[in-house]
């Protein structure tokens, strides 16, 4: 495994992490806790020392879930959570439930840190990110409080989910942002420009979430509408029907592309990611071994320029149609 330095602090990451999220949570039914164990158990066989969960999945028995993992191996792991989304009712639903809405207030940000703390059994987290940016509470606020875990000894490092580079630059004048988390993949480019020039300039990671697009590049789903009736890819727009005979040739496309480098599509798109610049640390996450294996390979697959043009042309031939979340969850990004 390649490693990484995440921002400023000297911390050297493996240059793939892994992110949890779907062990438990948002992607149909969930594997059990012994399969779970062992795919965690197994990425730090491969190299991995960086995961990413957070308070909202599964209601917090994500956390729960990877503590069984995690506290034993604590020496060799970079755990990563984040607070910040809640639900009216007590439930867990995604952000495109109506339940569901933005709490970065500082009050909020002490109480969700002893409970990740408690979930996790362990006493500091190493990054804590705010999951998305309060439109009711300024950043200063939310990043004024995060900090005080800082010198309380709780959190390590400080991080921002889904932010805008004005938010960027007003929590940096607060304290240092270690990573920024934001969707970024070959099929969804919002960071670049702006945000990740923003990044780059505070010395800031940038951390991608859904690098393989929630499994839409890499070629396995054939029919949508098949997915389980728990998993909230259905609501998504990019896999509509109305938009799914355009992406379907995209993804074929990307496919014929992976298979001319004897590559997965899943192992492309990673390290497509990852040509991207040494300040950039994806965290695809998968519930099979199998997958796991595949996809830490990316990091030894290098890419040449006329591939890398190839697939612009492709992108641009057959541009990804739909939005990458509902219009509600869209809604909550920071802009």
């Amino acid at each position: 495994m390649k490693f990484r330095q995440l921002g400023n602090t000297g911390e050297k990451l493996s240059a793939i992490g892994l992110g949890c999220m779907g062990l438990n949570f948002a992607y149909g039914d969930s594997v059990d806790q012994n399969s779970s164990r062992y795919l965690l158990e197994r990425s730090i066989e491969l190299g991995i020392n960086f995961w990413d969960t957070a308070d909202m999945y599964a209601s917090g028995a994500n956390e729960s879930l990877i503590a069984k993992a995690l506290v034993p191996n604590r020496d060799k792991v970079f755990i990563a959570t984040k607070f910040g989304f809640r639900h009216r009712n007590g439930g867990g639903g995604p952000s495109s439930d109506p339940n569901t809405y933005i709490d970065a207030s500082p009050a909020y940000v002490k109480e969700a840190v002893e409970k990740s703390l408690q979930r996790l059994k362990i006493e500091t987290i190493d990054l804590y990110y705010a999951h998305r940016i309060d439109p009711a509470i300024p950043v200063e606020e939310t990043v004024g409080a995060m900090a005080d875990l800082v010198k309380e000894g709780k959190v390590r490092y400080l991080g921002l989910s889904e932010a805008s580079a004005e938010s960027l630059k007003r929590a940096s004048a607060v304290h240092p942002i270690a990573a920024l988390q934001s969707e970024y993949s070959v099929l969804s480019r919002d960071v670049e420009g702006e945000i990740l020039d923003t990044c780059r300039a505070l010395k800031i990671s940038l951390v991608p979430y859904s690098p393989l697009s929630r499994g839409l590049v890499t070629a396995t789903i054939a029919d949508p509408s098949k997915l389980q009736d728990n998993d909230f890819r259905k609501s998504l727009p990019r896999f509509s029907r109305e938009n799914w005979e355009n992406n379907q040739k995209l993804i074929s496309g990307f496919a014929q592309l992976a298979a001319s480098i004897d590559a997965t599509p899943a192992q492309l798109a990673i390290a497509w990611v990852l040509s991207q610049g040494e300040d950039i640390i994806p965290i695809p996450g998968t519930k099979k071994v199998k997958y796991l294996e595949q996809n830490v390979q990316a990091a030894d697959l290098e890419l040449s320029p006329a591939l890398l043009q190839k697939l612009d042309t492709l992108v641009k031939a057959y541009p990804i149609q739909g939005e990458r979340y509902t219009q509600r969850s869209m809604e909550m990004l920071n802009k």
